[in-house]
């Protein structure tokens, strides 16, 4: 009987609208849902996860009228979220009472689980009564770090960042982490950034805090938190080799996989700077003669819209197309997870989003660090200064340097090196995630926390 009851039991997630933030929390879905759980999944129009036959077993809800393409390319990625708040709640509220009005009742919901910048939602769970848990998509260090931001004075810190000596230095009590280091944002200002963190890191009532990340990749920070949100705090990561889900919201080419068949081990680089990163003509030609140069092969991902006033690579120039037509192999989106597992990669050139930190570290691949904005910034400096499998790529970007760092890590001694830690920490994390491992038990004692009473209450 106890066992048909967790298994009737519902858990609701909220996804931000954005690859970086469904890509794990559909793989949280697919986590729970082994345990036992119906999961219902409420989304807004906007880049709308399809019911495949991954998450057959999955529901699918709409909230009805929420922004588009065009009010993203308008307000940029942080006044679209702050928008989205806006908007979405009481469409969210009326969508949320027809669940309960029609089809499950609120004893049947374990707890909803929304992503901490779809914040909006807690007001109806504070309203119907209903445990909530929020899930950061990012690393506890960089939660951390927006908890900080969140508390900061905006007018002396936006002084502080202009003064290139203490951009460099350390910023007090985030070690080894400097100024320029802090996960502002670059597609909106300095107070947006502070404004949209002070609503992300406030927990409201939420029970607890899941991450997808692990004890062995930052337990400090972890430890810190676990001190300062006053929840519980779940680790229970990494997702993508706890629960796989193929969940990409742009189709994947996969002839890249027949090309890299023809490659030497350990030999290709692998270029893509994720979903939101746009690159100006002129890197990306100094990018394609810095490649050429270093006489490896490379496999580049150019995502459609990411060169700016071109559908895809039309408006770069003959060089280009002549320069990478000789090692590279170019495609408009990649089956990531099987191209680094493949052995013919050596190492990631990336803007270091979370899920592709994991990724990379989950198969044994040092990386290129090239953030742009946000917490990219700390998984770069965390990359090369704490867990020591990355290069950073900082400046100006030239094709001596671009040269420089990749033979630095496809053939120099630095580079196989950081495959050996690489290598060691996969080992680390595939053992998280196993039984009595870390990650795995983190995940049993959510579960766990979900069928006592006092849930709500913790």
């Amino acid at each position: 009987m106890d066992e048909k009851q967790v298994k009737k039991r519902r858990i609701v997630l909220v996804p931000v609208p954005a690859q970086g933030h469904v890509t794990p929390i559909m793989q949280l879905g697919k986590a729970l849902h082994s345990k036992g759980f119906s999961i219902t999944v409420i989304q807004t129009q906007y880049n709308r996860v399809s019911s495949s036959q991954d998450f057959s077993d999955f529901q699918f809800l709409t909230i009805p009228g929420t922004l588009t393409d065009s009010d993203l390319q308008s307000l940029g990625a942080l006044r679209f979220l702050m928008k989205l708040n806006q908007i979405c709640e009481a469409s969210f509220k009326h969508c949320f009472g027809q669940l309960l009005q029609e089809q499950v009742s609120r004893d049947d919901i374990a707890c909803v689980i929304y992503d901490e910048y779809m914040y909006f939602s807690a007001a109806a769970f504070k309203e119907f009564q209903l445990p909530s848990v929020i899930f950061s998509t990012t690393n506890a260090t960089a939660f951390v770090c927006r908890s900080v931001l969140s508390k900061v004075n905006a007018d002396k810190f936006l002084i502080d960042m202009k003064d290139p000596e203490v951009q460099n230095s350390l910023f007090p009590g985030l070690h080894p982490l400097r100024y320029k280091d802090l996960p502002t944002s670059a597609f909106g200002t300095l107070e947006d950034s502070i404004s949209l963190y002070s609503e992300a890191v406030n927990t409201r009532t939420a029970s607890a805090v899941i991450f997808n990340s692990a004890s062995c990749l930052e337990s400090s920070s972890l430890l810190r938190l676990q001190r300062e949100l006053q929840v519980p705090v779940y680790p229970i990561g990494p997702l993508h080799i706890a629960a796989s889900a193929p969940s990409s919201l742009l189709e994947e080419d996969r002839s890249c996989i027949e090309w890299l068949n023809k490659q030497e081990p350990t030999s290709v680089v692998y270029i893509s700077l994720g979903s939101l990163g746009l690159m100006e003509n002129k890197d990306m030609l100094e990018m394609a003669r810095g490649l050429s140069n270093s006489n490896q092969p490379f496999l580049w991902v150019i995502r459609p819209g990411s060169v700016p006033g071109s559908e895809w690579t039309e408006s770069l120039p003959e060089e280009f197309s002549k320069l990478v037509s000789e090692r590279g192999y170019i495609v408009k989106w990649a089956p990531q997870m099987e191209v680094l597992r493949h052995p013919a990669v050596g190492g990631f050139w990336s803007h270091c989003g979370w899920n592709s930190t994991l990724e990379s570290i989950g198969e044994g691949v040092p990386m290129i660090c090239r953030p742009i904005t946000g917490d990219q910034k700390v998984n770069a400096r965390y990359l090369e200064c704490v867990w020591r499998l990355g290069i950073r790529l900082e400046g100006k970007l030239e094709k001596e340097t671009v040269e420089r760092v990749v033979k630095r890590l496809i053939v120099g001694e630095e580079g196989a090196d950081m495959r050996k830690r690489a290598i060691d920490l996969k080992e680390k994390l595939e053992a998280s995630v196993r039984s009595g491992g870390s990650s795995c038990s983190s995940l049993d004692n959510f579960v766990n926390s979900l069928k006592t009473k006092n849930f709500m209450q913790q």
